[in-house]
């Protein structure tokens, strides 16, 4: 694998929105790091552990962490097929390019509305979650 591929595969992690109520949602996400996932019960707890999340993965590194060359670890592939269950509410793919500015920066897939958005910032991340989220509530 080509420390591209490595990069890129450790900053893609798939959101599961189980319920999304008066705008707060709960749910859980997965990655490479941790395969059995991760819950949430609001909007902040997923913020909060996502940043610890990225942390740990460190990639992409924030902003202000001095660079090295290391080598490319493999993780699983994320979670077994078998125990994946889609969010009841909606699933994405979310995928982290960048973390500068106290922010993050990358794409949001919405699964089931088949479409991609880039975002700038968490708050945009959050305001086209809410978006998907209330189109998919609304059909």
């Amino acid at each position: 694998m080509t420390d591209r591929a490595c990069a890129d595969g450790n900053r893609t992690i798939t959101l599961c929105v189980d319920s999304y109520e008066n705008a707060e949602m709960k749910g859980r996400f997965y990655n490479k790091q941790g395969p059995e996932g991760v819950t949430f019960k609001s909007a902040a707890q997923f913020l909060i552990e996502m940043e610890r999340t990225l942390d740990k993965m460190e990639s992409p590194k924030a902003f202000n962490e001095i660079r090295r060359f290391t080598p490319c670890v493999e993780h699983d592939t994320g979670p077994p097929e078998a125990e994946f269950r889609p969010g009841d509410a909606a699933t994405f793919q979310i995928r982290i390019l960048f973390r500068q500015n106290a922010s993050w920066q990358g794409s949001l897939i919405w699964m089931e509305g088949k479409q991609e958005q880039s975002f700038r910032s968490v708050l945009e991340l959050l305001l086209l979650i809410d978006s998907a989220i209330t189109v998919e509530i609304a059909s």
